[in-house]
C-alpha cells in the first residue's frame, strides 16, 4: 500500500508543479532565465548526489524490508540464514552501482573558465545537465530496485521458513527485481558518455 502511495505521489508531482505555476502566474522567462545562469558545476553535484543518495537510500530500505523478515522467520526456522543472506547481498549491491556510476560522472566534471559575463558555454551547460539526468536516472532507478528486492527477499525469506522448495523459485524473481538496478546503471553510463565540459560549441 506505501509503494502505491509512493508511486502515486510520484506521478502527481510533476503536473501538480506545473498547474502551480499556471495559478501563480509564474513569469516562466524570468524561471527559464534563473535556470539558464545556474552553474553547471551545480548540476553536475546535484546529479552525482542524487546517484548515491539515492542508491543508499533504496539499498538500505531494501535492507531493512528483507533483514526485518529474515531475523523473525529464522527465530522459528534457523536453517534460513545462511541461504537467504544473498538477498542481502543484492541489496547491498545497489549501493554499489550508485558508487561506481558516481565515481564515472565524476571524472566527467573538468574546469572551464566562464564567459565575460559569467554564464557558462553552451557544452558545459550540455554536460551539467547531462550528468543531472545520468544520476538522477540511476539514482531513481536502484532507490525503486532496492525496494523491489527488499520485498521481494522478504518474500523469499517468508515462503523458504514455511517451504524450503520454493526459496529457487523466488530467487529467480529476486534476479530480475535486482536487473533494474543494472538498467539504471547502463542508461545512466549512455547518459553521461559524451559529456564534456570543454568541448567546442
Amino acid at each position: 500500500m506505501k509503494a502505491l502511495m509512493l508511486g502515486t505521489a510520484a506521478l502527481l508531482w510533476l503536473p501538480s508543479f506545473l498547474l502551480l505555476l499556471y495559478l501563480l502566474q509564474v513569469d516562466l522567462n524570468y524561471l527559464f532565465f534563473l535556470f539558464k545562469n545556474i552553474s553547471p558545476y551545480f548540476w553536475s553535484a546535484l546529479g552525482i548526489s542524487l546517484c548515491v543518495g539515492l542508491s543508499v537510500v533504496g539499498a538500505a530500505w531494501g535492507i531493512f524490508i528483507t533483514g526485518s523478515s529474515l531475523v523473525g522467520a529464522a527465530i522459528r526456522e534457523p536453517r534460513i540464514t545462511s541461504k537467504n543472506l544473498i538477498s542481502i547481498i543484492f541489496c547491498e549491491a545497489v549501493a554499489i552501482y550508485g558508487v561506481i556510476v558516481a565515481i564515472i560522472l565524476q571524472t566527467k566534471v573538468e574546469a572551464v573558465k566562464p564567459n565575460e559575463d559569467g554564464s557558462f558555454g553552451l557544452a558545459a551547460a550540455n554536460a551539467g545537465y547531462a550528468i543531472l539526468g545520468a544520476g538522477s536516472v540511476t539514482g531513481w532507478a536502484n532507490l525503486a530496485c532496492g525496494l523491489s528486492v527488499g520485498i521481494v527477499g522478504s518474500s523469499a525469506a517468508l515462503s523458504d521458513a514455511a517451504n524450503s522448495t520454493l526459496f529457487v523459485k523466488i530467487l529467480v524473481v529476486e534476479i530480475f527485481a535486482s536487473a533494474l538496478g543494472l538498467f539504471g546503471v547502463i542508461i545512466g553510463i549512455i547518459m553521461a558518455g559524451n559529456a564534456s565540459f570543454t568541448a567546442q560549441s
